[in-house]
């Protein structure tokens, strides 16, 4: 399958993409994971690699390269174990720096996106609230106009990247009357006064800093509203496409890991004077799961294909999320077993991955929320629009 989206640069890519994870990324991530911060230097050294500008354009430091190295680059970061580490890399460099990239002014780009590429700045996406959850519509954030400048006033909660980012892409309502229609997004600086941050504690994704943050009376200049204002809402609904497939990707390739692990294990693992791999019980199991994660990848290649060239996957995209990050879950699950009492040991693998990966169903959209979204397009003939 591999050769139909994967070129030999790609494959070189995905080499050097792996060395520079193992020399430079896995001996700090155990730290990381204890004390929930990512230290700043490795940042900078993303972005000297150029992992931050791999879909953005050049004119800002970007090698505007096809969505098959993100696919890459989601890959790997999600083999190497730390949930929380690969968020908090993919919600900078395509939560927050998509609609830097989309909406922004030639203004804001030239600053924002291009430190963001070069990772001298990391940014973060403010979209969920904390009494709104998936309802994107019903946001109470308001952004009210002064003569030269906006003021922001609310909440939001479950940022990743919320606590130590420099910038927050900001999505307040401009005209709360219009409900959804109403909706503008913003660029934030961090150090604007009325802006606070407390860090959440969470299950997994223990690596990253996951926000709820209040704006209390946060002005900003009007030049830092991005794109038309009141057409936030579409903004968010047409970047939603990529968001899910990211994590759709992000779920196989987790799942994917876990198998290779566990297969590892039971080869080497002795019961009954056999080692475990030959227990058909066993090899059943890892039978049916391998084949629900090659059946998810090649779906999610097929869809990264599509939004590539320029269609819009909204149904397929919510479909990848919705099964894959169920399968990896289920997978998950099945491998922990496989390793009996020492799975349930922090020292090995799948501890963490069992925690990092149930965040899949929840976060960037319920699974429930979005059945229900496909459900409008497959029973009620619900045509979701990209914005114009």
């Amino acid at each position: 399958m591999n050769h139909m989206y994967f070129s030999e640069e790609h494959e070189m890519f995905r080499k050097s993409l792996q060395e520079f994870l193992q020399k430079e990324v896995v001996p700090h991530l155990d730290k990381w994971e204890e004390e929930g911060t990512i230290e700043r230097f490795i940042w900078k050294k993303f972005g000297e690699m150029g992992y931050f500008g791999l879909a953005y354009p050049e004119k800002y430091g970007g090698l505007d390269l096809d969505l098959f190295y993100t696919i890459i680059l989601l890959e790997e970061l999600q083999k190497i174990n730390s949930g929380g580490f690969a968020a908090a890399i993919w919600a900078h460099a395509y939560l927050a720096m998509t609609h830097v990239n989309k909406e922004g002014s030639e203004e804001i780009k030239e600053k924002y996106l291009s430190a963001s590429i070069s990772g001298d700045m990391i940014g973060c996406l403010c979209i969920t609230e904390p009494f709104g959850g998936s309802d994107v519509a019903g946001m109470k954030t308001t952004a009210v106009e002064k003569e030269d400048s906006f003021v922001i006033n609310g909440s939001k909660t479950f940022i990743t990247n919320g606590v130590y980012s420099d910038y927050l892409v900001v999505a307040a309502k401009t005209a709360p009357e219009k409900g959804g229609k109403g909706m503008s997004i913003f660029i934030v600086d961090r150090d604007t006064p009325g802006i606070s941050a407390t860090k959440l504690n969470k299950l997994g994704w223990r690596a990253s800093d996951t926000a709820e943050l209040a704006f209390d009376n946060v002005e900003i200049p009007k030049s830092h509203l991005m794109g038309e204002r009141n057409q936030g809402f579409p903004y968010i609904m047409q970047h939603f496409a990529l968001e899910r497939l990211i994590m759709g990707v992000n779920a196989h390739a987790r799942a994917e890991y876990a198998i290779e692990y566990a297969v590892q294990y039971m080869s080497e693992r002795e019961a009954f004077g056999q080692t475990i791999d030959k227990f058909q019980a066993l090899r059943h199991t890892i039978a049916q799961r391998s084949s629900e994660v090659e059946m998810a990848k090649a779906f999610n290649y097929t869809t990264a294909k599509r939004l590539d060239e320029g269609e819009y996957v909204v149904k397929e995209a919510t479909m990848s999320k919705l099964l894959s990050t169920k399968i990896a879950d289920e997978v998950i699950y099945d491998c922990l077993q496989m390793l009996g009492g020492y799975g349930y040991v922090e020292d090995y693998p799948l501890a963490r991955m069992f925690r990092d990966s149930r965040l899949g169903p929840i976060g960037g959209g319920t699974s429930e929320i979005l059945k229900e979204i496909i459900a409008k397009m497959v029973i009620d003939n619900k045509d979701y629009k990209p914005a114009t």
